[in-house]
């Protein structure tokens, strides 16, 4: 894969346009698109920006994938998000909704229920039939974030669908925007996503 390739699939994998990354960056749409194509090479400061904005070594841009896993033999990759439920039929809903799906899968005995997008897994896990698991400890917050291409189409279709409690569309920086969606055990969904004010 060449560093054009890797640069799209980061990109990709991190739900920006090339206007957005090269916001970010303080370069032009076109730069990014030539590094793209591979039709000019990053300096290095971009490099570096683009492997702390993606939360990647610089080795993972520059390199051969072949070099890389030489560099780190083992890694890591998710599975499964679980989220521990105290109502398990309200979050089903809940998360039905908010993935305008239906659940994937459903153990028959009410153990779980598991959403697959995006090649992820969420798995709402039902907290009353987890007997001796550790999950059952702790306050079970979590955040899940979303990017979407518009982010008050997104705003308006959730208020209309009454999904629960919502905040207000929030700006962070100029180019950052995001909501949040609180579940039925008041755990956040953060929203984010294009938005012009």
């Amino acid at each position: 894969m060449s560093v054009g390739n890797r640069i799209l699939q980061l990109r990709i994998d991190n739900g920006l346009t090339q206007e957005q990354l090269a916001e970010k960056l303080a370069v032009s749409r076109q730069s990014v698109s030539k590094w793209e194509m591979d039709q000019s090479l990053p300096e290095i400061d971009k490099v570096i920006q683009m492997s702390r904005l993606f939360s990647v070594g610089t080795d993972e841009i520059l390199l051969e994938e072949v070099d890389i896993k030489k560099l780190r033999p083992q890694e890591l990759h998710l599975g499964s998000v679980y989220l521990i439920a105290r109502d398990f039929e309200a979050s089903i809903t809940f998360y039905e909704k908010l993935l305008s799906m239906a659940v994937s899968t459903r153990n028959c005995g009410n153990k779980f229920a598991e959403f697959f997008f995006d090649n992820k897994c969420l798995a709402i896990m039902n907290e009353d039939n987890l007997p001796g698991h550790h999950y059952v400890d702790g306050d079970h917050k979590f955040v899940l974030n979303f990017w979407v291409e518009d982010l008050r189409r997104e705003y308006r279709r959730l208020k209309e669908l009454g999904i629960g409690e919502m905040t207000e569309i929030e700006k962070v920086h100029e180019g950052y925007y995001y909501f949040n969606v609180y579940d039925p055990d008041h755990n956040v969904c953060e929203i984010t996503g294009g938005y012009e004010e």
